[in-house]
């Protein structure tokens, strides 16, 4: 089974009808460099989009069971939508963009398709299409009945975690808690041995506040809450160091010093990941009982529409997926011996 899941084409989702995202799908997936997928999506916008630049390149109907025809961008139609502009997010586009998502979930969890890959959506076409998650990752979580689920960023230099995600950061503080910290310790450990090949994860662990908290001059947290956590944790076996300071802890991560940094906010992780990886980082939601990478990088109305848009982000995402499928198919082959 686990080898059979490994051969399975990947299933990427459009994203946003006016974004971006059709646009880097078919211009990727018309690279020899793309692996077997299929676009869960609209193929009006797709044709729309091959015309522009894929031209030559055959849109093609997909439909579970069947294999994926080479040479041909394999679309699996969800909806059909006409008379839209670049840029400019309905109701419709964000209705669909949410249907996208969930068909691709159920296709991926009924063993059509290996992993989903997603292309970049907005909280705000959410809200417009009535859903009120704050972004893919909380949908996702919904989606598969996930409560112990995360966020984390990968890359060739730095991989980052975060206990906190879409919050204000003035109320992060009181959302750093001792069992949440464990939990991301564990989950992002986890994660790493199964679906990254780790045997043994080497973890750092960022403090909240300046220094560290520097014994508690700038603040109690580290000593009160995430030392404890880390401590709790290392008695379970995982490799791991901190609280360390924010303003070095990335830098020896960095340099091959750690394997991941579990972060305590967003933008704690998100500015030096973004700094290494803006064009290929890859946003994975760890916990789920089936694989999921996105492109790191929101919709771009600004510039959807124009051939701008860069795919870098997507092939890292779906080289990633791919070699996550690998790496569990092998972690389950071995628990199975």
């Amino acid at each position: 089974m686990a080898e059979m899941t490994a051969r399975l084409p990947l299933a990427i989702s459009m994203g946003c009808p006016v974004g971006i995202g059709p646009e880097i799908a078919v211009r990727f997936l018309a690279t020899e460099a793309a692996p077997p997928a299929v676009i869960i999506g609209d193929p009006l916008v797709l044709e729309q989009c091959a015309r522009q630049w894929a031209p030559g390149v055959r849109i093609q109907d997909w439909q579970p069971g069947r294999a994926v025809l080479a040479g041909a961008i394999n679309v699996l139609p969800v909806s059909r939508l006409a008379d839209l502009a670049w840029g400019k997010p309905d109701v419709r586009t964000g209705q669909a963009m949410a249907s996208y998502i969930a068909e691709a979930v159920a296709l991926v969890r009924a063993g059509e398709l290996a992993a989903l890959v997603t292309c970049p959506i907005t909280k705000t076409g959410l809200r417009l299409a009535g859903y009120a998650y704050p972004g893919h990752t909380e949908m996702l979580a919904d989606l598969c009945q996930t409560e112990n689920f995360g966020m984390m960023l990968a890359g060739d230099q730095l991989i980052v975690s975060l206990v906190t995600i879409h919050t204000g950061l003035a109320g992060v503080a009181a959302l750093v808690r001792q069992d949440e910290v464990e939990r991301l310790i564990r989950l992002t450990g986890f994660t790493l041995s199964r679906d990254f090949g780790l045997a043994a994860p080497r973890l750092a662990v960022a403090g909240l506040n300046p220094h560290a908290g520097e014994g508690g001059m700038f603040g109690r947290e580290e000593e009160e809450i995430i030392r404890p956590a880390v401590e709790a944790c290392r008695t379970e076996g995982w490799r791991i160091t901190g609280p360390l300071p924010p303003d070095t802890v990335f830098f020896r991560a960095a340099r091959g010093e750690f394997d991941a940094v579990v972060c305590m906010y967003h933008d704690q992780g998100l500015i030096p990941f973004k700094l290494l990886h803006f064009a290929d980082g890859v946003n994975v939601t760890m916990g789920l009982p089936m694989i999921r990478t996105s492109v790191d990088h929101g919709t771009a109305y600004d510039i959807a529409g124009t051939g701008q848009a860069s795919f870098s982000s997507l092939a890292a995402a779906c080289g990633l997926a791919s070699r996550m499928v690998r790496h569990r198919a092998r972690w389950r082959q071995s628990r199975a011996q």
